[in-house]
């Protein structure tokens, strides 16, 4: 489980993460939402510990993470911007991050499913925003860890390769992985996610279900459902 509390942070003078408190189940799907500029992923690198929180506690199994590293090993993490060498292969990266990471469990098969088999000797900087986002992805699932954070993923793919990405997010869920992602897209939201937590002003305005938000907001669909959580911040 993923829990944190009073979790503050500013960059200067502003103020993103105010006093955040929430807590994550062990498995499922949970799609964090929120306008620009709300703190996810502030949030998020705070998880990962690529931001260090100025107050708060963030655990994970009941392990408080501060100076401790060796967490990060069991995360796996897609960014939503993957910078890349552009002077390298994509068999390349996929060796050196094997080599960094290690136990390395899939990549031929996500490889096969994304269709990368043809670009194994592209450079990098020669591949397209949405072949390099398939890179990113095999680069996020070749290893087998309990928590996942996916950071806008499916942004550049085409129709099938989205197809092929939420069929390969429900199979880590099957396996009783916890998933956290973030998107724009409501409907990526309504038929991924199990559960829903919506921040804004660094603060979580909303936690729970697709049906309890309808319930909470009076509205039929996603949409306009976060619609209203952004006009009426007390629902």
């Amino acid at each position: 489980m993923v829990k944190l509390s009073n979790l503050e942070k500013k960059f200067g003078k502003v103020k993103v993460l105010n006093g955040l408190n929430l807590s994550m189940k062990e498995s499922g799907i949970v799609a964090l939402l929120g306008p620009n500029g709300s703190g996810k992923t502030t949030l998020l690198k705070c998880i990962l510990g690529m931001v260090i929180p100025d107050q708060g506690t963030i655990t994970i199994n009941d392990n408080n993470i501060e100076g401790n590293w060796e967490y990060r090993k069991e995360i796996n993490y897609l960014p939503q911007i993957a910078r890349f060498p552009d002077n390298i292969t994509v068999n390349e990266i996929f060796h050196m991050i094997g080599d960094i990471r290690g136990d390395v469990v899939r990549k031929e098969e996500l490889i096969e499913l994304f269709g990368l088999e043809s670009f194994r000797n592209k450079k990098l900087a020669h591949l397209s925003g949405g072949t390099r986002q398939k890179v990113n992805i095999v680069l996020s699932f070749m290893f087998d860890n309990h928590i996942m954070i996916l950071d806008e993923p499916s942004a550049g793919l085409d129709p099938l390769s989205i197809i092929k990405l939420k069929e390969l997010i429900m199979k880590e869920k099957e396996r009783g992985k916890l998933i956290i992602f973030t998107t724009h897209i409501m409907s990526f939201v309504e038929e991924m996610a199990d559960e829903i937590l919506f921040i804004l002003d660094g603060r979580l305005h909303f936690q729970g279900t697709f049906t309890q938000l309808k319930s909470k907001t009076s509205e039929n669909n996603l949409e306009k459902s976060i619609a209203t959580l952004l006009t009426r911040q007390d629902v």
